[in-house]
């Protein structure tokens, strides 16, 4: 009999970059290298447990950025030519490593990866990968959840609340056309919460929640059993709060598994390595070298030198660390069980992108770990947050404290010298835009595109990923465009439709660019 609970959950996220103007955009490639190293790999983990009759529970967020994305025809097909290139560049770095054996072993590896998901992506689920994850959740092993519109920073929207309430009604919405159910919880996006949130989020048949661990242990009144059981606000909806002890073991760039010496090096890539000439028809089209996922190398130490990368050698490893993750849930779980009067569960949230893209060996990891635990204990359940509510109904309630899991734990990532520029212009925006829902309810034709438009421009325009990048200094100079980019259509909407001069072919190309919510209604922004 199992002495509690672990929740593992992923977060699937990437803001929206679709640019059908260029032939070939450099940040399209964050989705092809996530489909690559993240999804499939996940997906074809995930197939080897089922088919090994392993039952198995995890939780996924789509935000829906992601999943449109996923679903875009035009991206779709982008994704095939970039795998394609890779396929030619693997058979070509097969010939070229001949002489070399740990190189050239690691050229065939990256051949058969790629032609594998070519196989997925093509053949196997028709070019939309959505399909494989509704089957897993179809067959109760993945809780699928969704995560506010496009990511917005929903604590820096509240003095405009149909903002924040347009952000969750649109991710419900889009949640159940491309999954085909509605969601049970949402991951706010960065992990914030602000209190008054959690009644939003009732309004849109959510029933739970994440919250960092602050948030939680912070609350009012302070929770009984800690981060270890999931709590009550007021209006019924619940929270569930991060355990940072196993969150830790991965996250944590001192004492995390990714650190291991024999996993592969994320930072060195042929892309960059190879001679110029040779690389070039496989880097972007500008010249300008881009990472290819072919990369040679493991960790080695913490110097420069680095040694070939032995994927038997991290196999291991990853293995390895599952069965010491398992070890140390068994031993957290013994404990707690032992002085509190009710089964605990470990939360333990993770960015889905973690596992494959920066940790190579991630989701043979999960897999692993999730074998361990059917064949190898009996103190550890898997167990999703609705499994979860259903069995223990019965949790305290209480008023969860203002939290993020960004640094610091508040809203100081996204709202420092480096962005806050930003909101007196995405205030003004969501200003502007409840007061056309408000006086144009009835609009219909042409205006009623304009509109429509016009919401998917300030969605989009408020997007965390991009104050995120401005923080950090990553990608600094797109966040800044795309968020001018953004505020300059919907400022040109805005004015175009109290004018009454709707430039109706420009209007067109907008909409074929910026795309996403193709069924939105703009009356989501009504008072």
């Amino acid at each position: 009999m199992e002495k509690g609970y672990l929740a593992i959950v992923l977060h699937a996220h990437l803001p929206y970059v679709r640019h059908p103007e260029y032939s070939d955009f450099l940040e399209e490639d964050w989705l092809y290298e996530a489909i690559t190293e993240t999804y499939i790999p996940l997906i074809e983990a995930f197939e080897n447990l089922i088919n090994d009759n392993v039952d198995f529970r995890i939780t996924m967020s789509f935000s829906s950025t992601l999943a449109s994305m996923l679903a875009d025809n035009l991206l779709q097909n982008r994704y095939i030519d970039h795998l394609d290139k890779l396929i030619e560049l693997t058979d070509k770095e097969i010939n070229r490593t001949k002489w070399e054996n740990d190189f050239n072993r690691l050229a065939h590896m990256y051949h058969e990866k790629f032609l594998k998901c070519r196989y997925f992506f093509v053949d196997k689920y028709k070019k939309n990968i959505l399909n494989a994850f509704k089957a897993f959740a179809d067959a109760g092993k993945i809780e699928l959840i969704c995560c506010a519109g496009t990511h917005g920073f929903l604590p820096l929207m509240d003095n405009i609340p149909e903002a924040v309430n347009a952000q969750v009604s649109i991710a419900v919405s889009t949640f159940e056309k491309l999954f085909g159910r509605k969601p049970l919880g949402m991951w706010l996006p960065e992990c914030a919460y602000l209190p008054g949130h959690e009644e939003v989020l009732k309004k849109n048949g959510i029933r739970y929640f994440f919250l960092e661990t602050h948030g939680l242990l912070h609350a009012t009144p302070r929770p009984k059993y800690g981060i270890f059981a999931p709590v009550y606000c007021k209006n019924g909806v619940a929270a569930f709060g991060r355990d940072t002890e196993s969150s830790r073991a991965v996250w944590s760039a001192k004492e995390g598994y990714p650190g291991e010496y024999d996993y592969r090096e994320f930072y060195r890539d042929i892309g960059f390595d190879l001679n110029f000439d040779y690389i070039r028809p496989y880097i972007h089209s500008d010249g300008i070298r881009v990472t290819t996922g072919i990369k040679y190398y493991r960790i080695t130490g913490p110097g420069n030198h680095k040694e070939p990368y032995n994927p038997d050698w991290a196999i291991q490893k990853a293995a390895d660390h599952a069965g010491n993750f398992m070890y140390n849930r068994e031993k957290q779980l013994d404990y707690l069980n032992s002085f509190l009067s009710k089964k605990p569960i470990i939360v333990s949230p993770f960015d889905a992108e973690l596992f494959g893209h920066w940790w190579y060996e991630g989701p043979k990891w999960i897999e692993f770990l999730f074998r361990k635990i059917h064949h190898d204990q009996d103190t550890i359940r898997l167990i999703t947050p609705s499994e979860y509510l259903r069995e223990n109904p019965a949790n305290q309630i209480v008023t969860p404290s203002a939290s993020t899991w960004g640094w610091k734990g508040y809203n100081e990532v996204w709202l420092c010298g480096a962005n806050d520029w930003i909101y007196r212009h995405l205030h003004k925006a969501a200003e502007r835009m409840v007061e056309l829902a408000n006086n144009n309810k009835n609009a219909e034709g042409v205006k009623e595109r304009v509109l429509n438009q016009a919401a998917r421009e300030l969605l989009l325009l408020q997007s965390s990923d991009w104050a995120f990048m401005m923080k950090t200094g990553q990608a600094v100079e797109y966040a800044v465009k795309i968020t001018k980019d953004h505020l300059a259509r919907f400022t040109r909407l805005y004015n175009e439709f109290n004018s009454g001069k709707i430039d109706e072919f420009w209007l067109l190309d907008i909409e074929y660019k910026d795309n996403i919510f193709p069924d939105i209604n703009f009356r989501i922004y009504c008072s």
